[in-house]
């Protein structure tokens, strides 16, 4: 895939899910749960004021300023990955990582907290309150990609 096409992932998973934020910022009510996918996902609206998993909650300008550096650095090395062929890997998983990224600081900066949606209907209470967004799955899995692309190109 071409440099344009990794920075179209980019900018494709930035997109769907601020549209898929909206959405839920309009429709829904704060606290109320909706079976999706044949019950395999719960739909909900939650405001994450801190970073993954609710850390740095009460730290919001701290977490602001770490994401939007890390980002900006990301996006960096992102580019520079440009430069050279090959490991489609690496660049993958930046592409992925880097539109979750944008999406969640974007948040961060004009919301002050992150629009969380998509949880899973498990019995462990624990569990079951983690709220995720698109974005957030997209940076694990982009982050997965580069410790594999990394390890496969060692």
């Amino acid at each position: 895939m071409a440099a344009i096409g990794f920075a179209a992932l980019a900018m494709g998973i930035f997109v769907l899910d601020l549209f898929i934020k909206n959405f839920i910022e309009k429709t829904m009510e704060e606290g109320k749960e909706k079976l999706f996918c044949g019950g395999r996902l719960l739909i909900r609206r939650y405001h994450n004021k801190g970073a993954f998993l609710d850390m740095g909650q009460g730290k919001q300008g701290l977490v602001t300023i770490l994401s939007l550096g890390l980002t900006l650095f990301m996006t960096v090395v992102f580019l520079a990955t440009f430069s050279f062929r090959g490991n489609s890997t690496l660049k993958a998983g930046l592409a992925l990582l880097l539109g979750g990224a944008y999406s969640n600081t974007y948040d961060r900066l004009t919301r002050k907290y992150v629009v969380d949606y998509v949880s899973f209907p498990v019995k462990n209470k624990r569990f079951r309150r983690m709220v995720f967004n698109i974005s957030d799955f997209c940076i694990m899995i982009g982050a997965l990609l580069l410790a594999l692309g990394e390890v496969h190109s060692s």
